[in-house]
């Protein structure tokens, strides 16, 4: 009898991932640019011209635990702002107050739930075109009990968010960290192009929302449809009570709202206008659970105890978190991320000429893998791509909107990237489940990327 194929857990997937990082820097010879800081972008820049072999810096395997550690300390932040939300969200939860207001939602919507998908996709898209994803990850698990209260999965919580987000970051339209970096370092004025972004946008949108509105419609006749059944099933042994409960709207609840409200409004314009990072991010939500907790009447201790047992649940997907940035850092400590940067390069030169845009596209969606810094990864490819991009005869906003595309898509594929694995371990999906939903989608995206940059590229998108 054949044993049935078992998915591999996702610290198995990563710490894979990681030894063939570092088998990469024993194969890939190691290479470097000469750097300087760009006087506009403020960005330490590629000259080129200057690439040349260095002496290779190959990554033992017997270090794989010491890369583990370092990227759990690089993404310090990120884990704690976790493990923060984690708490303070299962102090709200306890209240009622979504699980009240959602089952209100749920009646006022009655039959137009599936308007609610395209609703929240589009704000949050519109709010990404300004600033990172990943300012909204507090925003998964609300999403997750709006989306169960309609008969939805976790799945559509978290996409409704998450790929919303990503539709408005990775078109780039106002992006300071991508578009103004790219184009600052190919001399295009600044957000130049706008139009045509914003024509990718909608694409994008539409395109995102049919396929979340696919799942969901599954999702909803039957729950065995989707790629977490397990994990709705145990979500809703553990609600089985919780719901009579809280089916009423109490007047603490108005409160606990305002509170939440208030606090995520001043999340989003710290982050917009005081450039808040992750740590004062984390703050608003200790302020958010501890003050949530006591409008409805809670002790200092209930406070502490629930605080406790939220995070309690987020501890997998934080050092989730954590492991992947260790693959990133062996890459660049075995000194083959220019070498791979500048190989990938030559390559457009021989594609067929209708095709090179799509190729740039793709091979940014490539470079992504390995510099996951949108504005890192300008500094570094950009100087390559542009030279590259006047000899095939292809426009320097061209080249900017395929860095773009490539620099943000695969953000919501990658377990290297801090957004995807935080909005994930948020809520307690797997990356081999998010992977079940994702890849149909990401091909799509692929494809429709594609034809963006190759029509960008017709039309001579410019100004130059």
């Amino acid at each position: 009898m054949k044993k049935k194929f078992s998915f591999p857990d996702t610290y198995v997937i990563i710490v894979i991932m990681m030894i063939v990082a570092v088998a990469l820097t024993w194969i890939i010879p190691a290479g470097e640019f000469e750097r300087v800081k760009d006087a506009v972008s403020k960005q330490n820049i590629v000259v080129q011209g200057t690439f040349k072999y260095i002496e290779s810096n190959p990554v033992s395997f017997l270090k794989v635990p010491n890369y583990i550690m370092k990227g759990l300390t690089k993404a310090s932040s990120i884990i704690f702002l976790v493990l923060i939300v984690g708490g303070a969200f299962n102090i709200i939860i306890e209240t009622g107050m979504f699980q009240s207001f959602a089952s209100r939602m749920t009646k006022i919507f009655s039959n137009k739930e599936v308007f609610i998908i395209p609703a929240f996709s589009t704000i949050f898209a519109l709010a990404c075109t300004t600033m990172g994803v990943n300012t909204f990850i507090g925003f998964a698990p609300i999403g997750v009990i709006i989306a169960r209260s309609i008969g939805y999965d976790a799945i559509v919580g978290v996409a409704m968010v998450c790929l919303g987000g990503a539709i408005g970051f990775s078109t780039g339209t106002f992006n300071p960290f991508t578009t103004g970096v790219a184009q600052s370092l190919a001399g295009l004025p600044l957000f130049s192009g706008l139009g045509y972004r914003f024509f990718c946008l909608f694409v994008f949108l539409i395109v995102t929302n049919i396929y979340i509105i696919w799942y969901a419609k599954k999702v909803k006749a039957d729950i065995k449809n989707s790629v977490v059944y397990d994990l709705e099933m145990e979500d809703r042994k553990n609600n089985t009570v919780a719901e009579d409960k809280f089916n009423a709207i109490e007047s603490k609840h108005y409160l606990v709202l305002v509170i939440v409200i208030a606090c995520f409004a001043l999340l989003v314009y710290g982050s917009q206008n005081w450039k808040w990072g992750l740590p004062e991010n984390a703050a608003i939500f200790i302020w958010m659970g501890v003050l949530s907790g006591l409008a409805y009447g809670f002790g200092p201790s209930k406070i502490a105890s629930e605080f406790t047992k939220g995070a309690r649940k987020l501890v997998y997907g934080a050092l989730m978190v954590g492991m992947a940035n260790g693959i990133g850092i062996v890459l660049a400590d075995g000194k083959i991320l220019d070498t791979t940067v500048l190989f990938l390069g030559n390559l457009l030169i021989d594609l067929p000429r209708y095709l090179q845009a799509a190729g740039m596209f793709l091979m940014q969606l490539i470079i992504n893998g390995l510099i996951t810094s949108g504005s890192g990864q300008a500094a570094a490819t950009m100087p390559i791509m542009l030279p590259v991009a006047d000899l095939i005869g292809m426009t320097k906003q061209t080249a900017v909107l395929a860095f773009n595309f490539g620099d943000g898509l695969s953000n919501y594929v990658l377990p290297t990237s801090s957004a995807l694995m935080g909005f994930i371990a948020m809520v307690g999906i797997s990356y081999d489940k998010w992977m079940k939903f994702m890849w149909k989608l990401f091909l799509i995206w692929i494809i429709v990327g594609s034809i963006l940059v190759i029509i960008a590229n017709s039309i001579h998108y410019g100004p130059f």
